[in-house]
């Protein structure tokens, strides 16, 4: 079982921790307001109070035994958030996860010792924005500033053919990783597929060249 620590309990903090309890994981949670953690606490979670701008509080949990920490400090604690990302590398952090609002924030937050940005903020918007302009893409999760999964319609001029008979990613630059069978997703698609109009395409690939076969 795999255990975390959660360091600000906003509403990031508390999706995220849900999330993570539903995973069957042990969850550490903290804050410097107590309060924050109270509805929580029926999850089973292990909840502390504390500034873990202080090293000797972050010390004090362990860090160096959890799988992975969060960073989810609101934005108006910019400064904290650099403090406890650059503290839970120094102490062992084997993987930190920081939220960041902007790529100004992400770029101070990198160059401090985290591993990953979150953007929850910016990964919704983008995820709404792309699945709502087009009526072929119908769900978006960002993986980097480049690359997205998509879920899209199959064009009409596909259906029956197969990714090998088409050629699909050296002709389209886009990698079908899966099929979305009403609420099943299958995988690891053979080379032989055929593209069927009663299912949706999970496609790795970037924005543009996704624009270019839904036009």
């Amino acid at each position: 079982m795999k255990s975390f620590i959660i360091i600000g309990m906003g509403s990031f903090g508390h999706h995220l921790c849900r999330a993570l309890v539903d995973q069957r994981c042990e969850v550490m949670i903290v804050d410097q307001d107590g309060e924050t953690l109270e509805d929580m606490l029926p999850l089973g979670v292990v909840a502390r109070v504390g500034d873990c701008t202080n090293e000797d509080v972050l010390r004090s949990f362990g860090i160096e035994s959890f799988d992975a920490c969060f960073v989810c400090l609101g934005d108006n604690n910019v400064l904290g958030s650099l403090q406890i990302t650059s503290l839970l590398k120094e102490l062992g952090g084997k993987k930190v996860f920081s939220k960041a609002d902007d790529d100004v924030q992400a770029k101070f937050l990198l160059r401090n010792g985290a591993d990953h940005v979150i953007y929850p903020e910016l990964e919704a918007a983008v995820s709404l924005a792309v699945s709502e302009s087009s009526d072929s893409i119908f769900d978006c999760i960002p993986l980097t500033a480049d690359h997205s999964i998509y879920e899209l319609e199959p064009m009409e001029r596909w259906l029956g053919k197969s990714l090998k008979e088409l050629n699909f990613r050296v002709k389209y630059h886009l990698t079908v990783i899966g099929v979305k069978r009403g609420e099943v997703i299958v995988p690891n698609l053979s080379p032989d597929y055929a593209f069927r109009k009663d299912e949706h395409l999970l496609v790795l690939g970037r924005i543009e060249d996704i624009r270019k076969v839904t036009r």
